[in-house]
């Protein structure tokens, strides 16, 4: 039996909740302060009930604000630790190694950079691969996508996405639209295919007084679809950039963070480069339009250029080749899944029903 913190898609997949993540996750420093309360309470509670039930094992997946603190509690529990997903210390406030080392029995890598730096720092480290592999996948051709969407599947498409986090919609999406109408002043066939994550209000996505633009369709629940029907993405900075790659799609990255936690964070970041498949490959071989850089201007030109220019976009699907090759092919899941089987198995919890938080 896995229990634990999730949503729709974990109790789908058959898991029992015992506290619900929505409403936990934001993105930024300052942006975190009004989820204290609503975190310690839930903190709390999944402490409790690892105390009562003694699960076999705890699988933490990336979010350290939240799973650092809850690692060391149920640690303290002699219950083993697994860290799925690891977050980017190597990225940012690679002082929190440290914390990793005391915490994690076991750090389950899904980029294969990870697995040195870790080693580097004495944690215990796997690479397991990148679980999308196995997800990014449509039933449908791009054809009779973009018709069940009344577009053309014979124009040039443009996929719009603006992140899965309320905050990230609220500051990237209205200039995301207003890029749309730059673009197709200068493309005038050119339409857009909006991914909308679930569970966000529909007051996001009333940008411009409510307007969508013409030949724009608005698509829950179908990222890969929406990235494999286009020519070219403009994405939120996250996992999405490696969702696009794996579909072969150039891309342009744009993110915002509010002022404070730009100048805040800014000072705690150790690399010149955001993008994940810009670190994963090596070399900068997508634009990023960050902060200040992301206007509708800059995402115009760079689009409008990926659209119009043939030799940019084989440089760039080179370079996406090179991110596909490095993630680790097929099975991650499953081997993830070992993994932690391993470690149970290994502190000798294992038993004929084994159960994890």
């Amino acid at each position: 039996m896995v229990s634990g913190l999730g949503g729709p898609q974990f109790v789908a997949a058959g898991g029992r909740p015992i506290a619900d993540y929505r409403g936990l996750a934001v993105t930024g420093l300052t942006e975190a302060i009004a989820k204290i309360p609503r975190s310690l309470a839930t903190l709390r509670r999944l402490v409790d009930w690892a105390r009562s039930e003694r699960p076999d094992a705890l699988v933490v997946i990336d979010f350290p604000d939240f799973n650092f603190p809850l690692a060391r509690r149920v640690k303290r529990l002699r219950i083993p630790v697994v860290y799925y997903i690891s977050p980017q210390l190597w990225a940012w406030r690679p002082g929190r190694m440290k914390t990793m080392r005391e915490i994690a029995d076991r750090v389950l890598v899904i980029f294969p950079f990870e697995e040195a730096i870790y080693r580097k720092a004495a944690v215990p480290v796997e690479f397991v691969g990148h679980p999308l592999i196995d997800l990014a996948k449509t039933p449908q051709t791009r054809q009779d996508f973009l018709r069940a969407h009344a577009l053309s599947p014979t124009a040039p498409t443009v996929a719009i996405l603006p992140g899965s986090r309320p905050n990230e919609v609220a500051r990237i999406l209205p200039d995301l639209i207003a890029a749309a109408d730059l673009i197709r002043a200068r493309l005038p066939d050119v339409q857009f295919v909006v991914a909308r994550a679930p569970n966000l209000d529909d007051r996001l996505f009333e940008v411009g007084g409510g307007r969508k633009p013409a030949a724009m369709a608005i698509v829950e629940g179908q990222t890969d679809a929406v990235l494999a029907s286009a020519a070219v993405a403009v994405t939120a900075s996250g996992t999405a950039t490696v969702q696009a790659a794996l579909h072969d799609t150039p891309m342009v990255i744009v993110y915002r963070l509010s002022p404070a936690t730009y100048f805040l964070g800014r000072r705690l970041v150790t690399l010149d480069t955001f993008g994940m498949v810009n670190l994963i490959a090596g070399d900068k071989i997508v634009p990023e339009l960050i902060q200040a850089a992301f206007t509708p201007e800059a995402v115009a030109n760079e689009t409008v250029s990926m659209l119009t220019d043939r030799a940019r976009v084989t440089h760039i699907r080179d370079g996406l080749a090179r991110v596909r090759d490095r993630l680790g092919g097929p099975g991650a899941s499953r081997r993830a899944a070992e993994a932690i089987l391993r470690i149970i198995a290994g502190r000798g919890y294992a038993s004929d029903s084994t159960n994890v938080i």
